[in-house]
């Protein structure tokens, strides 16, 4: 244990500045992604102007990951690194200040800014680490920026428990106070330092589309599958096993856990069984959770069947997650350097538009009688034509 986390300290320096200043800004998006649906909620919203004020969100992410990929080509990724990290906790705060004056009229545009800024930042990522770290260290390096989301989901989970039992209930001011802290991403962003930019060479500013669409494809099944069952699990244990909110909140925090400690391991894992199996089992491994979690509707009844349930939902999350920083380097590598910025925004794209368009399907499903177990299954589905595809792109790479 001891050697693979002394490992991570390996990763240049300004690449972990990187990370920290990711790891700050996810405490702002963990902490939304847990109470603001209920802070919005209490403020009289209807779940479909909910729905409505967030898809704008996806919606910046959806139209300008495009032409942000375009732009930030052969360009120093530092200030748009910077700019992510100043706008992101900025339209969080004036997002709060906007309900709590009930400006509501702003509350569309702000979530439409907090896109943008989110934009800017996420797609600069994953460049970064490609370009300017060794490769000996790039798995360490697209790991832990992975896991920052993982570990912000526990804190921030810790830290609003912790708050509401000593009495600080309200969500607004909580996010409020959380806001700040996302401030100090701007520091640990201002310090990096974007090497590759200061390399005078020759760039292709063209763009090799058809190793960018087989390198997505697989992204495009899984993420579409993830938006028909990721935001609605919640749901599938509610209706089937009458898990209330509080319960599946201690679920999903200890599933985190579980996803930050998994995650750990991913790099020696790689090292030991390559990356097509490390890739290709832990997704075979999580899909079949999922179907075995979804085939638990069947027998209810039963008081067991919630503890099966449960075990697979545990097994599925972290597994699913320990693909995700393999399958990224996987894809970035098969690209090439003159890639990345494209390949980063579309995939940016791909998974904003899975969850704005997956929701739509999902209605659609529930309102013909599918029932969550059936629509999990298609998910499922989905899971393995994109696995075939990561597998069939594996071997193109090999050969």
């Amino acid at each position: 244990m001891k050697q693979i986390l002394s490992n991570y300290l390996k990763i240049e320096s300004s690449t972990l500045n990187l990370i920290k200043s990711n790891f700050f800004l996810q405490l702002v998006t963990a902490s939304f992604f847990l109470i603001l649906n209920i802070y919005l909620a209490k403020n009289s919203f209807t779940d479909s102007e909910i729905a409505d004020f967030i898809s704008y969100r996806f919606l910046a992410v959806i139209l300008l990951s495009f032409p942000m990929g375009y732009f930030i080509r052969s360009k120093n990724l530092k200030p748009f690194i910077i700019i992510g990290s100043i706008g992101l906790p900025l339209s969080a705060l004036a997002l709060i200040i906007t309900i709590k004056q009930d400006y509501q009229t702003l509350i569309r545009p702000i979530f439409f800014l907090w896109g943008i800024f989110y934009s800017l930042f996420n797609i600069s990522v994953l460049p970064f680490i490609m370009k300017n770290v060794s490769k000996e260290n790039r798995t360490h390096a697209i790991t832990l920026s992975f896991a920052t989301h993982s570990f912000g989901m526990i804190i921030t989970g810790l830290l609003i428990f912790l708050l509401g039992a000593f009495g600080i209930k309200d969500e607004g001011d909580i996010l409020l106070g959380i806001c700040f802290f996302g401030f100090i991403s701007v520091y640990y962003a201002s310090i990096i330092v974007d090497q590759k930019s200061k390399e005078k060479k020759s760039i292709n500013l063209s763009v090799d589309w058809m190793k960018i669409i087989q390198a997505t494809i697989p992204t495009l099944m899984i993420a579409i599958g993830a938006g028909l069952t990721i935001p609605f699990i919640n749901l599938f244990f509610f209706h089937t096993f009458n898990v209330d909110s509080s319960s599946f909140a201690l679920l999903g925090g200890f599933t985190s856990l579980l996803v930050a400690t998994t995650s750990i391991f991913v790099p020696s894992i790689k090292n030991k069984f390559g990356l097509k199996k490390s890739i290709i089992n832990t997704q075979l491994i999580s899909v079949s959770a999922l179907i075995l979690l979804s085939t638990t509707a069947f027998f209810n009844q039963y008081s067991f069947a919630i503890f099966f349930a449960v075990f697979f939902y545990l097994v599925r999350a972290p597994l699913m997650n320990m693909a995700a920083p393999l399958t990224s380097e996987l894809t970035m590598e098969y690209v090439g350097d003159d890639n990345h910025e494209m390949l980063s925004a579309i995939v940016s794209a791909i998974w904003s538009g899975s969850w704005f368009f997956s929701s739509k399907i999902f209605k659609i499903l529930i309102d013909n009688s599918y029932s969550y177990s059936q629509i999990f299954y298609i998910t499922s589905v989905l899971y393995l034509i994109g696995i075939l595809f990561y597998y069939l792109l594996i071997k193109k790479i090999k050969n």
